[in-house]
């Protein structure tokens, strides 16, 4: 079994000679001198890293940019990096039979390897891949291989597949863990989940039911349970929606730390809260998904920006 890229094994100039398309996808060296994918297609720009597989910019042509970076981020290899899209597998939130494994599982904070960057029309195609080895199982038995494939263009979509490579079956939780930047969170509106259940994390996970559009006025942390549906975030002080679709995805996660929850939480700014809101196609909890051996399983998140 292959080990996964270090940041000994192929620098950002090595892998921009082999993957680049010149005038269109480069690799460089981020903030913490590992290798980042930095796109500038026709119809968006965007930048994907290999720490974590983890988008996080895509400015669509014509539109502010619709993902949230904090101002005080970690780019340390083994930290998570706050904001952009993160990965969560195999657990979500805490792992609930080990209260020192790291939060929302260890992908996110892995090194991922390059496989490709592809030229579609007018996208762009980066995948990313992670495996299974004695690091991973010094947290998580299962042998497995997960791929991230992102197509950047005037969609952002996201694929990310879990593949049973071992000969037993495995149980996981995952989740695209998107987010999304915004004027001010407290004027945001999300449609698409009334009349939905969802488990209050911030009330010892008691089930509730969705009125309306979800509007915060506080601390939000809400798993919506057995849903499919497409959402729209819309943001009046923006003068923009965001329309985000998924597949192959039971469970939504709605999240802001609010003030209280920020202060917190030493790389998001005090005040950043409220430029931002998390909108995640998961299955968690009781949609936790189960792979039999030699089995995939593929989720998708797909979201197109435009103005209200």
């Amino acid at each position: 079994m292959s080990e996964p890229l270090t940041r000994t094994t192929l620098t950002a100039t090595e892998l921009d000679r082999r993957f680049g398309i010149a005038g269109l996808a480069q690799v460089l060296a981020d903030k913490a001198g590992l290798p980042k994918v930095r796109v500038t297609a026709p119809q968006c720009s965007g930048e994907m890293h290999l720490h974590g597989a983890q988008v996080t910019s895509w400015e669509p042509a014509g539109v502010e940019e619709v993902i949230f970076l904090s101002q005080r981020a970690s780019w340390a290899e083994g930290k998570a990096i706050r904001g952009g899209i993160p990965i969560c597998f195999p657990w979500f939130r805490a792992k609930s039979d080990d209260p020192h494994a790291p939060a929302h599982g260890f992908v996110r904070t892995r090194i991922w390897r390059l496989e490709s960057i592809e030229h579609n029309g007018d996208d762009i195609t980066v995948s990313m891949s992670t495996e299974s080895d004695a690091d991973s199982h010094r947290w998580w038995a299962a042998d497995f291989r997960v791929l991230q494939r992102v197509t950047f263009g005037s969609e952002l979509k996201l694929e990310f597949t879990v593949s049973n490579t071992g000969a037993s079956p495995f149980r996981f939780e995952e989740a695209l863990h998107a987010y999304f930047r915004v004027g001010d969170a407290r004027s945001v509106r999300i449609g698409g989940l009334d009349g939905v259940a969802y488990l209050d994390n911030t009330n010892s996970n008691s089930r509730k039911w969705q009125k309306g559009d979800v509007v915060m006025s506080s601390a939000t942390d809400s798993a919506y349970i057995n849903t499919q549906n497409s959402l729209r975030l819309l943001d009046p002080v923006l003068n923009r929606q965001v329309h985000i679709a998924k597949q192959n995805s039971r469970s939504t996660v709605i999240w802001n730390p609010w003030a209280e929850g920020a202060h917190a939480l030493p790389d998001l700014g005090g005040d950043e809260w409220q430029r931002m809101i998390c909108a995640e196609a998961s299955n968690i909890l009781e949609d936790a998904v189960e792979l039999i051996p030699t089995a995939d399983h593929t989720m998708t998140m797909t979201m197109l920006a435009g103005a209200l």
